[in-house]
């Protein structure tokens, strides 16, 4: 398995933990986010990560920014890609049972670190249960 990963500005601190912790569970990691705190533009690391698992270079990806709505909007523009923000894991257990997300979108300001490492277990270990689901997804094409 491995995951691409972006972030701003807001979302530095979280990813070096969540980088960390993936490579410990020997899960592999790209790197696409900011390393700095100072003010960056989030688009700019979001494409490569929706262009990673549009492609399948990486079977899932990480994004994360202080409401996690910018780098959702700018992920979901792809046609095969299915971003969706999560504060808590109930959430993450839906997107990916229901909406067989790709990519998980953190909002950095709004959770908390143990609580976002916990949802991305989840994330990674949470089966998308097709069925009707797959119906409605199979609506979701560009206009």
């Amino acid at each position: 398995m491995n995951i691409s990963i972006g972030n701003d500005h807001a979302g530095t601190d979280y990813k070096f933990r969540i980088i960390e912790v993936l490579k410990s569970k020997n899960i592999g990691v790209t790197n696409y986010g900011t390393d700095a705190v100072s003010s960056v533009d989030y688009p700019d690391f979001v494409h490569p990560v929706a262009k990673d698992v549009e492609s399948k270079k990486s079977t899932y990806g990480i994004l994360i920014c202080g409401s996690a709505n910018g780098v959702a909007m700018t992920a979901n523009k792809y046609a095969n890609i299915r971003a969706g923000i999560c504060w808590s894991n109930e959430i993450v257990s839906l997107i990916r049972q229901h909406n067989n997300a790709n990519i998980l979108c953190i909002p950095a300001r709004f959770t908390e670190i143990e609580d976002v490492l916990k949802m991305i277990d989840t994330f990674l270990n949470t089966e998308f249960e097709g069925g009707r689901h797959q119906n409605r997804i199979n609506k979701i094409q560009p206009c």
